[in-house]
């Protein structure tokens, strides 16, 4: 019986495949070579990804920060395929640019990609490149860039979004606030590790040498000391660096003044009330000054028993000074802080 059905069911097969449509035979042709093209092109995307990855670490094994034109830019940053992250400064480094912010900035940039190159989590998920201005200037023409410093992140997938660009101008460009940026937009964590500087060692050291120096000199007679106009002064010096904003730029580390590269003007007074410049604490500084001399000439016109025409004129002298200087700090309160005076619609 099961060699009389063997024959059977040779024959039946025989009858479907002759009786299989004719057309069915390209449209497996063509489905089989549609994979085989697929399956060429994945390869290919890998092997270009890894030619990529090598040749990027290739570079940040010579230097951490590598400089990329136009080209390079094309090829490793906009062009897929791509499973890293890249953190672009773009910069106007050139001494005929005259950007002294963009040597800051790179000095904090340069100390932040020496951290991650030599730490222990270095891997070949993030790179850190810069484009000059004179080297890259169509990348910032595409990119509708019109100021330097910039820092932005590129992702691995997709375009960068608006908060993959950092903001310099609000944070600061120290190198703790780009490691702090770059964790939210990548996961990737960078312990900073700054050279040691011993600036402020050897500057203290010659402030107690000269101190001890002039009581050295002094010794005999160290009534200077029990000075109450001298320690009135050192008390109003600690005071105006204080309320000018100087321990907010040590800790934010913001530029000087902003250049813009369209007309060259300079700013030295932040736009926002969220940020200053370096320039901006110190007119704050000379303002404080100006109207605390004022109010101590009103005071000495008040107090003082000479001559009723001196006394006249130190207090018109005083009297100036307080409404001039205080009237110029209350025109930048105002830049800074759009809409004052603030008023209540309830009581209007």
């Amino acid at each position: 019986m099961g060699a009389r059905g063997a024959p059977s069911r040779r024959r039946q097969a025989g009858r479907r495949l002759r009786y299989l449509p004719t057309g069915s035979f390209p449209f497996l042709l063509l489905l089989l070579l549609l994979c085989i093209q697929l399956g060429g092109g994945q390869k290919k995307k890998e092997n270009l990804l890894a030619e990529k990855v090598e040749q990027l670490m290739e570079w940040s094994s010579r230097r951490s920060i590598f400089r990329m034109n136009g080209d390079k830019f094309r090829k490793f940053i906009k062009a897929p395929p791509r499973n890293y992250s890249m953190i672009v400064m773009f910069t106007a480094l050139q001494p005929q640019r005259q950007c002294s912010v963009c040597r800051q900035a790179n000095e904090e940039f340069q100390i932040l990609a020496n951290s991650w190159r030599y730490s222990s989590a270095f891997c070949n998920k993030l790179f850190f490149s810069m484009v000059d201005y004179d080297e890259g200037t169509d990348v910032f023409q595409q990119l509708n860039m019109n100021s330097a410093p910039t820092f932005m992140h590129f992702p691995p997938k997709g375009r960068p979004k608006r908060a993959d660009t950092f903001d310099l101008q609000r944070i600061g460009f120290a190198a703790e606030q780009l490691a702090k940026w770059i964790a939210d937009r990548t996961d990737v964590h960078i312990r900073v590790f700054r050279p040691p500087n011993y600036s402020g060692t050897i500057a203290l050291a010659l402030l107690v040498s000269l101190v001890g120096g002039l009581l050295y000199l002094r010794r005999n007679n160290l009534e200077f000391i029990y000075n109450k106009t001298g320690w009135a002064m050192v008390s109003l010096c600690i005071v105006f660096a204080m309320t000018s904003g100087q321990m907010w730029n040590h800790i934010r580390g913001p530029p000087y003044a902003h250049k813009n590269p369209h007309n060259g003007q300079v700013s030295y007074i932040h736009g926002s009330s969220q940020a200053q410049f370096v320039a901006e604490s110190h007119i704050i500084l000379v303002l404080n000054a100006a109207i605390t001399m004022g109010m101590v000439l009103l005071n000495e016109a008040a107090t003082s028993k000479g001559d009723v025409g001196k006394r006249r004129i130190i207090c018109l002298v005083g009297l100036g000074l307080v409404v001039f200087f205080f009237s110029f700090l209350l025109s930048i309160f105002r830049s800074k802080y759009h809409g004052y005076p603030y008023s209540d619609p309830d009581f209007e």
